[in-house]
């Protein structure tokens, strides 16, 4: 397999730039570097999900972190091509029947969906865990009113209220998205975040999510990026379609798998295992809050 570096990806050449530090942090936060280096230099490799992140290769160069591993894993850097193509259309859609809708990523790291959601008229926060939002607030400082940062931890029993909305933002419905968070929570803690969503947001908002099969918990050692990064995986689902169990006004909308990103082979590979894991080894799902 082919795993050399793109000619325009920020670690080709390191002897042409000063060394730095990459900042130390816990395993979980430390997974966001994942699908930084490869919406950094994923475009050039797999250019039908090139999702053209312009921040991408100038934060991965300021972190001046060794991320050579991670662009290695070439079917990682397919897979959150995909979940950001996925994740930013459904923003763009949200966004086109809610122009001025606050749209809110929990768990955000590194990444930053306003780049391509901002309509001009719309508001978006970008939330994590403190240590993570001083790194951010350092790399990628929020500029003007309509993009804000918030630091909350997610494990918070009251972190909905801890993100300090102003009346008017729940006025109507919210987008938010939380990829590559819940699969490291403990289930109980997954569901929650969940349930929070649920019983706070407008009717109308959605909540887009990635989620691995539950045969996956307990194994992400056996993962070429998430292993390096001391994180384990503990929560996963058995059916997509449990996820709206988790409370009356949820809804699940919409699914995907990433099988998809693997043509008929793909297909063909989770048509034959389904029966026995239920749900994709690594999907989407958009759940839509609704009154019940």
């Amino acid at each position: 397999m082919h795993t050399t570096r793109p000619a325009h990806c920020p670690l080709a050449n390191p002897a042409h730039r000063p060394a730095r530090r990459a900042p130390a942090l816990p395993a979980v936060p430390g997974t966001l570097l994942i699908p930084l280096a490869a919406r950094a230099a994923g475009d050039a490799s797999f250019p039908a999900l090139a999702c053209g992140d312009a921040e991408a290769p100038r934060l991965l160069d300021s972190l001046g972190a060794d991320a050579g591993a991670f662009l290695a894993d070439r079917p990682t850097m397919l897979n959150i091509l995909w979940r950001t193509r996925h994740i930013r259309a459904a923003g763009q859609a949200f966004f086109t029947a809610h122009p001025q809708a606050w749209g809110i990523n929990l768990g955000c790291g590194l990444s930053h969906y306003f780049q391509w959601l901002d309509n001009g008229r719309n508001t978006w926060v970008d939330v994590d865990l403190p240590e993570v939002m001083a790194l951010r607030r350092t790399l990628l400082p929020p500029r003007g009113v309509r993009l804000r940062h918030a630091r909350l931890d997610l494990c918070s029993p009251r972190w909905w209220h801890a993100l300090h909305l102003p009346p008017r933002a729940l006025e109507q419905p919210v987008f938010a998205v939380c990829e590559g968070v819940l699969m490291y929570l403990p289930p109980a803690q997954a569901h929650a975040v969940l349930e929070q969503f649920a019983a706070h947001s407008p009717p109308g908002s959605r909540l887009v999510i990635d989620t691995l099969t539950r045969w996956a918990v307990g194994h992400a050692g056996l993962h070429p990026s998430v292993g390096r990064t001391g994180a384990e995986f503990l929560w996963g689902v058995s059916r997509m379609d449990e996820l709206a169990s988790c409370h009356p006004r949820l809804r699940l909308e919409r699914t995907h798998s990433v099988a998809e990103c693997y043509g008929w082979m793909g297909s063909a590979l989770e048509a034959f295992w389904r029966p026995w894991i239920g749900a994709p080894l690594y999907g989407l799902a958009e759940l839509s809050v609704q009154d019940t």
